[in-house]
């Protein structure tokens, strides 16, 4: 960890860089690995922060970043050599961490963990459309968060290991969320959708869930994002991911506080007292902003 940081407070003028090494050595002072919430699990949770982490260390090279990640994967590895893991698109997600140790330590082990992951895929349940059930013990659900745990990992394994055909399965699951959770007259996306109807949440008619929740629109554009900067350029269906994440940004954009310059935790009642200005939600519209100006995807005007 750095000991400037330990010492000297941080102020605006310090990069960005600085405090997103800050935040780490932080979480890592305050957590062991084996502590890191929710302990004891192989989860988003820790998918997500270590994933950033990653971030950081490729930009910085502090080597205890890297050793601090291994440490967390290497405790969730049972005597059997295997995972535990659940039917839940969510544990999916931190299998990126798996490709991060395997491209840089060589040890197969990781390649064989992460392949193990992937595959679940093969035999997930689905929608009469092929659309991924978030979690088995919700049967027909799709989540708009479930490209998030599934799409990044499964594109960069692709990648990584010669295996293009899982582009167009997380293409599909992408298209088939925009498809059943768009809302025509705002241009938000429904939390989730039910294809049974029968979740008590559920329309009568469209079988979405009631509300926009920011954090779910926020990881459904991050996904986008991060999928779309790895897409082959030649992918059939690249040009449409990309309409569809500047269409619903744009849209986000418009319910963007004024004063603040945040977002609503239920995007489209910011009227009521009991909704609430949330920073996740608005740090991953930023996220995605950002990356659709850096690639052109999303006109500078608007969106800076």
């Amino acid at each position: 960890m750095s000991e400037a940081l330990d010492k000297q407070p941080l102020t605006v003028q310090d990069p960005p860089l600085v405090w997103a090494a800050h935040a780490c050595d932080t979480i890592m002072r305050r957590y062991s690995p084996e502590e890191l919430p929710p302990a004891g699990r192989w989860h988003y949770h820790q998918g997500v922060f270590l994933q950033a982490m990653e971030k950081v260390w490729l930009l910085n090279s502090n080597s205890a970043y890297f050793d601090y990640i291994k440490a967390y994967v290497d405790l969730m590895v049972g005597p059997n050599g295997e995972l535990e893991v659940q039917d839940h698109l969510d544990d999916l997600m931190s299998g990126q961490l798996l490709l991060l140790l395997d491209a840089e330590t060589d040890d197969a082990h990781y390649r064989k963990l992460s392949s193990r992951l992937m595959n679940m895929l093969k035999s997930w349940r689905t929608t009469s459309d092929g659309g991924f059930w978030h979690k088995d013990v919700y049967p027909n659900q799709m989540w708009l968060d479930g490209i998030y745990m599934e799409g990044p990992f499964a594109v960069k394994y692709a990648i990584q290991y010669g295996e293009p055909e899982w582009f167009d399965l997380i293409v599909e699951q992408a298209l088939l969320i925009e498809k059943h959770m768009k809302d025509e007259a705002t241009g938000l996306l429904f939390h989730a959708w039910d294809e049974s109807g029968v979740a008590k949440w559920a329309h009568p008619e469209t079988k979405r869930s009631p509300d926009f929740w920011g954090r779910s629109v926020g990881w459904y554009a991050m996904a986008l994002a991060e999928i779309l900067e790895l897409l082959p350029d030649t992918h059939p269906q690249r040009a449409k991911l990309i309409v569809i994440l500047r269409d619903l940004l744009a849209a986000v954009r418009q319910f963007q506080e004024d004063r603040e310059g945040l977002w609503y935790q239920v995007l489209d009642k910011g009227d009521r007292p009991d909704n609430w200005l949330e920073l996740s939600c608005s740090t991953l519209f930023v996220f995605a902003m950002a990356k659709a100006v850096k690639h052109g995807w999303v006109p500078v005007e608007g969106f800076l």
